[in-house]
């Protein structure tokens, strides 16, 4: 199965895709551009798209009740975010003690709890990055996980009872048992074993309303779709290498979106994929995703 063009963006950086039921469009970041986009389709692939300038890295974000705030997960900070007007306000700095950390990859639980990482950009990519929750009353706590280089693949099952995530460089999948109540986290085991098996390193996840976990498979020029046991059951193939962040949207919630980035791809290799930075799609048939959950705190 392919997937198709839907914006030529050339996004240095496309990531964090996410689809809002209420506007019926997907938004994601351009990360190193620093700028946050939305693409209302009105066939599929024509459609309205729309830009936001913003004061510094976006790497992540999350819808809220109020159809017209996003949080905002910038590089250095957490933040409110107006759509009508463009105005940002800061929550909180993160990890200030740590120069050399950036925010990375976000997804809300089934409970509307704000669930983010944290990334280490120095060159030793030494593993000192964090994962995070912002819960409803606005408190940040850093989760009992083991430190992590490059975080990725946050996503919950649709029970809420699993959490996925990764660690990018290691080319493993994991799963915790979380506790969709209380949020506390359980035993740690891995979920899906790419090394030695797969060309692409893993990235950005959501989930189907059947469990199955879909990811973007950075290098591999795929989105892999992973059974609840690990197994991995097919796969998207790209016409670029980098693929990102995949996320349902539709109308019906059964068109895969798939962010991709042309970050360190030289001159020559960009001549042979020059779609890469765009958003792409791929119908789905007989499955469908999950209405992405927003974030359940106070502003």
């Amino acid at each position: 199965m392919h997937a198709n063009l839907v914006v030529d963006g050339k996004n240095e950086l496309g990531e964090c895709a996410i689809w809002c039921e209420r506007t019926q469009s997907v938004y994601w970041t351009d990360i190193y551009a620093a700028t946050l986009w939305r693409f209302t389709p009105s066939d599929g692939v024509n459609g309205a798209l729309r830009h936001w300038p913003l004061p510094e890295r976006l790497c992540t974000f999350a819808l809220t009740a109020d159809s017209d705030r996003l949080l905002l997960g910038l590089a250095s900070r957490l933040a409110w975010m107006s759509l009508s007007s463009g105005e940002v306000t800061p929550i909180s700095r993160i990890e200030a003690h740590l120069p050399t950390t950036r925010l990375n990859d976000g997804r809300c639980d089934r409970q509307g709890r704000f669930i983010f990482s944290t990334m280490n950009e120095a060159p030793d990519r030494a593993p000192i990055g964090s994962f995070y929750r912002l819960g409803a009353d606005m408190r940040v706590e850093r989760l009992p996980l083991p430190g992590v280089a490059i975080p990725n693949s946050i996503c919950f099952s649709p029970d809420g009872t699993r959490m996925y995530h990764c660690d990018t460089p290691t080319n493993i999948i994991s799963c915790s048992d979380y506790d969709p109540v209380t949020g506390a986290l359980g035993r740690q085991y891995l979920f899906a074993d790419l090394r030695g098996v797969a060309s692409g390193s893993p990235d950005g996840s959501t989930v189907d309303s059947q469990g199955y976990v879909w990811n973007a498979q950075w290098g591999g020029a795929r989105v892999a779709r992973y059974a609840p046991d690990g197994s991995m059951e097919r796969e998207i193939v790209l016409p670029v290498t980098q693929p990102s962040c995949p996320a349902f949207g539709g109308a019906a919630l059964d068109r895969l979106y798939v962010t991709t980035a042309h970050e360190h791809l030289t001159p020559a290799m960009r001549r042979l994929q020059p779609l890469a930075g765009g958003l792409f799609a791929a119908s789905q048939p007989g499955i469908k995703g999950l209405p992405e959950v927003r974030f359940a705190g106070i502003f």
